[in-house]
């Protein structure tokens, strides 16, 4: 909880530092991925062979992400394998997209012990592989979408070729940049996303306007917008220059565009909105583009911490 302490408004360690001129997200020292620039790039292409999921890093047996090895519901199994997240399979399945030795599937329910025989459009299944999670410093003016009818960039446009098929955790807006981990696991996924989880996250936004520390503090307790509630958001006064400021806000529930409504709230106007941590992993020195995979041992302690 916030204890009412001022940050350091300074150009120091906490201060934004500079890049090309530029205001830069701060680099944190928090435990996460520490890649940076060309090494971040070669870490993505020296990334591990494909390891199938015959057991489960993620908790070990009976984990949360354990391979079972009795029969479960065919949405849950393809999420595991990657193809989409659950509610996406359900989609799938009810469009006729899936089917199961030839014959397409009319219900999510289908339970089965493995995915063989089982197609998407005609097009093998491959089975679950070890859950494995990447760090991305997804630039500004990309959307987290697979495709964009509006023919605008999306983030798998700009993704290493050589990443196997992964999905965002969560999403970023369009002008919102920073920290977005991915995932080949819709489980993994779908834990990572669920609000009775609490996972941090932390933002820094650059706004123009009038604010104090203590309106700042008011928001620990939430605060509603447009009737909307939005939970507790522990926020600090990082750096001031006029009228133009960096506030720094971490928060666990992760609405749609929480932080700029709630900042617009407040009388202010977001200029530059970075993510740079996802509970234990921080954007660390990635640079925009750059993708990193976090350590499985980090991975797995996590989950386990996570229940």
């Amino acid at each position: 909880m916030n204890d009412g302490r001022k940050r350091n408004s300074g150009d120091g360690p906490r201060g934004p530092a500079k890049r090309d001129g530029k205001d830069a997200p701060r680099r944190s020292p928090k435990r996460g991925t520490k890649a940076s620039g060309k090494a971040a790039q070669k870490a993505a292409v020296q990334l591990g062979p494909r390891e199938k999921a015959e057991w489960s890093p993620l908790g070990g047996a009976g984990g949360p992400l354990d391979k079972a090895k009795d029969e479960q519901r065919i949405a849950k199994l393809m999420a595991r394998a990657g193809v989409a997240s659950r509610r996406e399979v359900e989609r799938m399945i009810a469009d006729g997209r899936v089917a199961l030795n030839g014959q397409i599937l009319e219900t999510p329910a289908t339970l089965l012990k493995n995915l063989d025989g089982v197609t998407v459009d005609g097009k093998p299944v491959g089975e679950p592989e070890v859950a494995r999670l990447f760090a991305y410093h997804k630039p500004s003016g990309l959307l987290t979408a697979a495709r964009d009818p509006g023919g605008r960039p999306t983030i798998y446009d700009r993704l290493p070729a050589n990443l196997p098929r992964v999905m965002p955790v969560g999403r970023l807006d369009l002008n919102t940049e920073g920290l977005l981990l991915l995932t080949n696991d819709g489980e993994l996924k779908r834990l990572m996303e669920l609000p009775k989880t609490g996972i941090e996250r932390t933002y820094r936004a650059r706004a123009f306007g009038d604010i104090s520390q203590e309106q700042l503090e008011d928001l620990i307790d939430g605060v509603e917008v447009d009737g909307m509630r939005y939970g507790k958001i522990d926020a600090n006064l990082e750096r001031r220059t006029g009228r133009n400021q960096w506030i720094e806000m971490t928060l666990t529930e992760g609405k749609n565009r929480e932080v700029r409504k709630v900042l617009e709230h407040l009388g202010l106007q977001v200029s530059r909105l970075i993510r740079t941590r996802y509970g234990p992993f921080t954007i660390g020195d990635l640079q925009p583009g750059d993708v990193s995979e976090i350590k499985r041992g980090d991975l797995e302690r996590f989950v386990k911490e996570l229940g």
